[in-house]
């Protein structure tokens, strides 16, 4: 399969741009006592930090992080390429360059190993909420009704929570004889008609001497119906 190679503006204008800056800042570094090898790094290690530093601002901006410390290291990278490309232009006399500009060019791989270091190493913390820290509602109201009933036993009584009833599985309530539950409603209506009064749930479940399950489930009846 043949591939067509197209060229593309955008590319090319960078390839130029970057060349160009490339050769300043060679000559910058040359200029000012940096010879041989040490005045090509120059202008990678320049590139290299600004690069690194536009990639950094991205991801911040991905994440919704501040990026005010990647934008000053894009900025000082910028201001090196810039300063190097004006300078070349006539404006800085390259024979005889200035006690300061060399103090620079000789100070600049020590700044853009901090930088690059900066740039690559400073974790980025995102505040995650743990499940330690999210306690129910419910649960936080019993450990305050437990705080303030070693102080005080009648405002921890005030400020217990209203927690619902449980309701009870229907499973676990017998089902009722029709047979049993009238035996048991005429020994109730005996009690009221012999004594005058209703007979206790108590009175109930001694007469009727069932397990308590069973007992419950008749006085329930009862008072339904």
């Amino acid at each position: 399969m043949n591939r067509t190679i197209r060229p593309d503006a955008v590319l090319v204008q960078a390839v130029i741009a970057g060349a160009l800056s490339f050769a300043h800042l060679h000559d910058i570094a040359a200029a000012a006592g940096q010879d041989g090898w040490k005045a090509w790094a120059y202008p990678i290690s320049v590139d290299l930090l600004l690069v690194a530093a536009w990639h950094r601002i991205r991801t911040l901006r991905a994440d919704h992080h501040a990026a005010r410390a990647a934008w000053s290291w894009f900025g000082t990278a910028l201001i090196a390429s810039l300063g190097a490309n004006i300078a070349t232009a006539g404006l800085l006399d390259l024979n005889a360059v200035p006690i300061w500009l060399r103090i620079l060019v000789a100070g600049w791989p020590a700044l853009a190993f901090l930088g690059g270091t900066l740039l690559v190493h400073t974790p980025t913390q995102t505040p995650t909420a743990t499940p330690d820290d999210a306690q129910p509602s419910s649960e936080l109201s019993v450990q305050q009704v437990e705080l303030a009933s070693d102080d005080d036993p009648a405002s921890a009584a005030a400020s217990a929570p209203e927690l619902p009833p449980t309701p009870v599985p229907a499973a676990d309530v017998p089902a009722v004889p029709p047979a049993l539950l009238a035996h048991a409603r005429k020994i109730a209506d005996t009690h009221a008609t012999t004594t005058g009064a209703p007979i206790t749930p108590d009175a109930l479940r001694a007469r009727l001497a069932l397990p308590d399950p069973m007992t419950n489930a008749i006085v329930t009846e009862l008072q339904l119906t």
